[in-house]
């Protein structure tokens, strides 16, 4: 027995390729964020600082760095006015945060709200820190 789309010449065509699925940069980029904010809410992450720079707005922008990777970071004004020791490179660090997207720049960094010297001077670092900033004010 014979189809009628066998009897009429037409063939069946089937793609064996996916749909695509077209974003535009601020839909996929907004998206990426969204997934952060899900999955990455709230991390820890061991690192030692590099390029630490402070803001005139009080804003500490640093990277977290190891041997394989590093990670821009952002510990703003209202966090970093509760530290006990001020950021230097070389420092190695626990941070506590989240993941976020600069979807203007399309790049993630880690929104630092906890902030803790890690190592055996640690402790005697903030204190040190401490003390000078103590001296200076008096």
């Amino acid at each position: 027995m014979v189809s009628n789309a066998e009897s009429s010449g037409a063939q069946l065509s089937f793609t064996l390729q996916p749909e695509r699925r077209v974003f535009s940069v601020s839909e996929l980029t907004g998206a990426i964020r969204g997934i952060f904010s899900q999955e990455f809410s709230d991390v820890w992450v061991l690192g030692e600082i590099s390029g630490c720079k402070a803001a005139t707005s009080g804003h500490v922008y640093f990277s977290l760095k190891d041997t394989g990777s590093q990670i821009k970071a952002v510990l703003f004004r209202g966090a970093a006015r509760w530290l006990k020791f001020r950021p230097q490179d070389g420092m190695m660090v626990l941070a506590r945060g989240n993941l976020d997207v600069y979807e203007t720049r399309g790049e993630y960094q880690l929104i630092v709200e906890h902030l803790e010297p890690q190592g055996a001077g640690a402790l005697q670092l903030a204190f040190e820190q401490l003390k000078k900033k103590l001296e200076a004010e008096g």
